[in-house]
């Protein structure tokens, strides 16, 4: 009878985990969308959004380990909830104020940093407790692309309802067209504290170990030194390819723009995040067989070969594309250059690198995996960092040539895949 109840709970636990992963992908994919307004404005400020969101994880990943040692797994969600809650309302009070005045962006920026805040102790909470409640190794990394596959379906859908709402873009577009969204994210927020609040956890146990010791002791392993360049790395890969993308497409045809519309550049955008929903589907069955180490070769060789292709194919190679269109329920039938099928392409790749990034640096950390958890959130802010660097390049070398960023980043992951993660740790 207690093993029964044990294995309720621990299911509990998993599907608790795994709505708050895709919750964590809701939130940080409405940063991209917002910038394509804002650059609009401010030529340097498509990205600050997203930097501010990411740079969160700068400050917040390590307190968040320590916040799981010592108060529980639960708790530390709640208190992720209700710093998102905080974050959204100060978004949605940028939404009624003046239009496009700098301190109305300040203001967003704020809201942007605290929802940071909340994603990056999220992240901190359900990757590890997935891993642990799964038993680590392959089964880990199994329940991490399980929880994956929700967080691409937010982060699908995001974009997309964000871009219809937002539509064509002008220099008298605001944040006032996405109020709806904003107000969407409250009420989730409010009842995701609520349900989590009065949802028993059966959360795995954690070992009290002396803080400054614990990260020092972490460190001692090469594959979670090495693995936390990898997800600074990633994260910027993960983030970079789309919302430069996103970009590239929306920029108003009069400018030498591709499309010149938000809506359909979320809606072909979004085609990436809906490839890494079904790339995570796929390695959630696969994993359990398929080692974590072959997933991440295979992807990042086969997503080098994908970005190498893109920059070097012409533009005046085109594809026609029919786009649904949201407002009036039909198709448009649009041009794009066809390297931006190789760009959506690379999503698949990088589904399955975020779960088998971490359960490779992780392995054999034991007691200091939660620790380990924290000092692999920190170098998270890459999400802000690299994007940010890579759409200062694309003003001065164009949208497409900043990919080469991207390209050293993936031969980074390469050399994680095939050296760097084997586990070693210093005497």
């Amino acid at each position: 009878m207690e093993n029964q109840t044990n294995k309720k709970g621990t299911l509990v636990a998993i599907i608790t985990m795994m709505f708050l992963f895709a919750m964590i992908a809701f939130v940080t994919n409405m940063a991209a969308p917002f910038g394509t307004i804002w650059k609009q404005h401010y030529e340097w400020a498509g990205m600050m959004g997203n930097m501010m969101n990411f740079l969160a994880y700068f400050f917040m990943g390590i307190p968040a380990g320590l916040m799981i040692s010592k108060y529980g797994y639960k708790k530390t969600a709640l208190v992720a909830l209700a710093l998102g809650l905080v974050g959204i309302g100060i978004q949605f009070c940028s939404s009624v104020m003046d239009g496009n005045a700098i301190i109305t962006y300040i203001v967003y920026l704020i809201g942007a940093f605290v929802c940071g805040f909340c994603v990056c102790i999220l992240n901190t909470v359900v990757n590890p407790m997935l891993n642990l409640l799964g038993g680590g190794g392959n089964r880990g990394n199994q329940l991490i692309q399980t929880g994956g596959s929700l967080n691409s379906l937010a982060a699908t859908l995001t974009p997309m309802f964000a871009g219809s709402l937002i539509g064509e873009i002008t220099k008298d577009t605001s944040l006032n067209a996405v109020r709806p969204l904003l107000l969407i994210a409250l009420i989730i927020f409010a009842v995701s504290f609520v349900i989590v609040w009065f949802t028993q956890l059966t959360e795995p146990e954690t070992e009290k170990t002396d803080v400054l010791g614990g990260v020092k002791e972490a460190l001692h392993y090469r594959q979670l030194k090495l693995g936390i360049i990898a997800i600074f790395f990633y994260v910027g890969i993960e983030v970079g390819i789309p919302g430069q993308l996103l970009f590239y497409l929306s920029e108003p045809v009069a400018n030498g723009g591709v499309l010149g519309s938000a809506a359909t550049a979320g809606l072909i955008a979004g085609v990436y995040w809906m490839l890494m929903l079904v790339g995570r589907f796929v390695s959630a069955f696969i994993s359990g067989k398929v080692s974590s180490r072959m997933q991440l070769t295979v992807t990042s060789a086969v997503a080098l070969l994908l970005l190498l292709v893109a920059i070097f194919m012409p533009e005046t190679s085109k594809m026609s594309l029919s786009i649904p269109n949201l407002a009036e329920s039909t198709f448009d039938h649009v041009e794009v250059p066809t390297k931006v099928l190789f760009i959506i392409l690379c999503g698949i790749c990088t589904s399955v690198m975020w779960g088998v990034i971490f359960n490779l640096a992780t392995e054999g950390l034991g007691k200091y995996t939660a620790t380990a958890s924290g000092l692999f959130m920190t170098m998270v802010v890459g999400g802000g960092v690299m994007p940010f660097i890579q759409n200062l390049m694309a003003t001065k070398v164009g949208d497409i040539q900043s990919y080469w960023i991207i390209v050293g980043m993936l031969a980074y992951m390469l050399f994680y895949a095939l050296i760097g993660s084997h586990p070693s740790k210093k005497a």
